[in-house]
């Protein structure tokens, strides 16, 4: 399996660029059906922090992750029988499985969960896309791919942006060191689970390898809740409820199968180019989902980041 960055994720990294190769393409769908494909994808990638903020703020996020991986993964599993897709035959590519889970589900989202509690959704989302700018930065030294001067100064610029918006909300709660911290680290699992999938090679279809990770992650999410949450508690609002459903339905499930449907008809590579827009996006859900404030600083650390990612990016 080799491929640019990891699979469709529960809440999404950047998935592989490389991975059509392990996806017969079928007919290209219209240009305009493609394009509105990839921002869809990276729309539903960024505006997973708001109902994420909402679980982590009113119910034991560790909890609802647990069982969102199961569930998640469980139907990802029964689709994929469906459609006939085989399971992995070897020891080694369960044991990728399993640990792609734990880095890119179990840790990623726990860690981000934690930072949720006091985070910002749109500052999380601006930490999160610095997901292919920590790439390229341990790529050179992991994977062996060399960063070139465009890079690098992509890299200066995005990591410039998040501290612009960090310097923004000093006078709040909402970008705490802290708290910025365990997102971070959460985006450093993410990018260790990219480099994992790059360095593996399996013939098992990537939505298999998918699903048996989110069931993983489950599984090793489920002590963690009980040490640090206790008894599982529940208050079934209506926030929590929509929220909750919005993580399974249309991020661990739905942003997974329109990534296949990217990758089926030889699209995926356009996500890579709107990929800029995922801090945007982020920030804008968070002012009008949850009231967001917005800072002067915003607008100039927002650029940044889209000016870092885009130059980061570049092929």
């Amino acid at each position: 399996m080799n491929a640019t960055a990891n699979p469709p994720p529960v809440v999404p990294a950047l998935p592989p660029r490389d991975a059509e190769s392990e996806v017969e393409p079928t007919a290209a769908p219209r240009p305009w059906r493609a394009t509105a494909g990839a921002v869809f994808y990276v729309f539903l990638w960024a505006s997973a922090f708001v109902p994420s903020r909402v679980i982590a703020t009113s119910a034991p996020p560790f909890w609802l992750l647990s069982v969102r991986f199961v569930i998640a993964g469980g139907l990802l599993l029964a689709f994929a029988r469906a459609a006939g897709m085989r399971w992995p035959r070897d020891a080694r590519t369960w044991g990728f499985a399993a640990a792609y889970g734990v880095l890119a589900n179990a840790m990623s989202l726990g860690l981000n969960y934690a930072a949720l509690r006091h985070l910002s959704s749109g500052m999380g989302a601006i930490i999160a896309s610095t997901n292919p700018l920590l790439l390229a930065v341990l790529a050179p030294f992991l994977l062996r791919e060399r960063l070139s001067a465009g890079k690098a100064i992509g890299l200066s610029l995005g990591f410039l942006g998040v501290l612009v918006a960090m310097q923004a909300r000093a006078a709040s709660s909402t970008a705490r060191p802290t708290d910025v911290l365990l997102a971070a680290t959460g985006v450093l699992a993410q990018v260790l689970a990219t480099i994992l999938f790059k360095r593996e090679r399996t013939s098992t279809h990537p939505l298999v390898v998918n699903a048996i990770s989110l069931v993983v992650a489950g599984l090793a999410t489920l002590p963690f809740a009980a040490v640090i949450e206790g008894a599982p508690h529940v208050a079934l609002t209506p926030p929590v409820v929509v929220s909750f459903a919005y993580v399974v339905v249309a991020l661990s499930i739905g942003a997974t199968l329109l990534w296949f449907w990217l990758l089926k008809h030889g699209e995926a590579s356009r996500v890579s180019a709107f990929y800029f827009l995922t801090p945007l996006f982020g920030v804008a859900a968070g002012a009008l989902l949850l009231g967001e404030r917005l800072f002067a600083l915003d607008g100039i650390g927002l650029l940044v980041v889209v000016a870092g990612i885009t130059l980061a990016t570049r092929k």
